[in-house]
């Protein structure tokens, strides 16, 4: 693996960098506190091409690698978790990515271009009010009918899930065959049957969209199948494999930024005649940061390399995404007591920061379920029987 990045990889993320400065952080403390969600910014991202960065070219996209779109992410998330979360890990590694794996070119035709170019914002389906980290245990069910199926059921959690125009929905088909009567579909939110409700008062990304989702005799053509029946949860578990991805990516971007606060901080802020950041445990509390978030910006950077290479990359993937949400924490933590008293408050970010590492943790699976599967790859134990 070459650790240097190619002269491609370092447009992008330099691109990413400067959207970031001049679209997002003049808005970020705003939005956050008035909850908005700002949809010109996920538009002018689309304009950039950032909307489908990793989608290839016949498809709309731009084509980059994985390991430059996790710069990307690591950029926009530095700004901003919640347009992170919007336009980047839901939109492109939960929704685009297993379209572009799974689904037949019909469905590729008709809707990738779109979601490129921000004409259709996606979503991905999959937690219910009953079903969190047992995936295989879905109670949405899809009944076929003539040349429909008819989807029944709700989703809990579900990012964008007020706001997309597409969402990517896994539902059971039948109950005896558990994960392999899973099926994966396209439902557009104009679809009768279909009804969301925005949640409401988050601890953390607080700019992002998440919805409970309602499926009532909700109609779905049969081509609109991503794959086979029996597919859908390997679908879903490609996405989260790419979804695990970008959000450690996001959660280095966030662990990053709160080291750029505390160093910032801790050499304008005068104590005892001079600045903090010339005392010694002050620079510990950074220098820890900088290490671990180092260490989980490489094992990004492998998950992303092994994915380029088309190898497996579920076990590296978790094991990104749990080291990193796991930085990502600390790092806000200790950028929350270099500010002191000014870090508790919303006058500098690192309040914010530390408010959606929260969220991220638990966001693609808590730190617990990766472990099991890390130890479940690591080991060899088949996931079902």
């Amino acid at each position: 693996m070459n650790f240097d990045y190619t002269d491609e990889q370092v447009l992008f993320r330099n691109m990413a960098r400067e959207f970031a400065e001049r679209e997002i952080l003049p808005f970020v403390t705003e939005d956050d506190r008035n909850t908005y969600y700002r949809p010109e910014i996920i538009q002018k991202m689309a304009d950039l091409g950032l909307l489908g960065a990793p989608i290839p070219q016949e498809w709309g996209g731009l084509g980059t690698d994985t390991v430059a779109y996790c710069l990307v992410c690591e950029e926009i998330a530095k700004a901003s978790a919640s347009v992170f979360t919007t336009a980047l890990t839901v939109h492109v590694s939960l929704f685009q990515m297993p379209i572009l794996k799974w689904a037949g070119d019909a469905l590729k035709k008709r809707y990738l271009p779109k979601t490129t170019k921000g004409k259709l914002l996606g979503a991905f389906c999959m937690t219910e009010p009953n079903v969190g980290s047992d995936s295989a245990s879905i109670e949405t069910t899809a009944t076929q009918s003539g040349s429909n199926w008819v989807l029944n059921g709700s989703k809990m959690w579900i990012s964008n899930g007020g706001i997309a125009d597409l969402l990517l929905v896994l539902a059971q088909t039948d109950k005896t065959k558990k994960h392999k009567g899973i099926a994966a579909f396209l439902v557009e939110r104009t679809m009768p049957g279909f009804a969301s409700k925005d949640i409401h008062n988050k601890l953390g990304l607080k700019s992002s969209n998440t919805a409970e989702l309602s499926f009532q005799d909700c109609k779905v053509p049969a081509e609109n199948m991503v794959g086979q029946v029996g597919d859908g949860f390997k679908v879903g578990m490609y996405a989260l494999d790419n979804g695990r991805t970008s959000t450690a990516a996001a959660c280095v971007g966030i662990a990053q930024g709160a080291i750029d606060a505390a160093v910032k901080y801790s050499q304008e802020r005068i104590q005892f005649g001079k600045p903090i950041a010339s005392f010694q445990l002050v620079q510990e509390l950074i220098v820890e940061s900088i290490v671990e978030t180092e260490a989980a910006r490489f094992l990004v950077h492998r998950a992303a390399y092994l994915k380029d290479k088309g190898e497996p990359f579920t076990k590296e993937a978790c094991m990104a995404k749990y080291y990193a949400a796991e930085v990502a924490a600390r790092s806000a933590t200790k950028a929350i007591k270099v500010h002191g008293g000014y870090g508790y408050s919303g006058e500098y970010p690192v309040e914010r920061l530390y408010r959606d590492a929260m969220g991220l943790l638990l966001y693609e699976g808590t730190g617990e379920i990766q472990k099991l599967i890390i130890g479940r790859e690591s080991i060899g134990i088949p996931a079902f029987a």
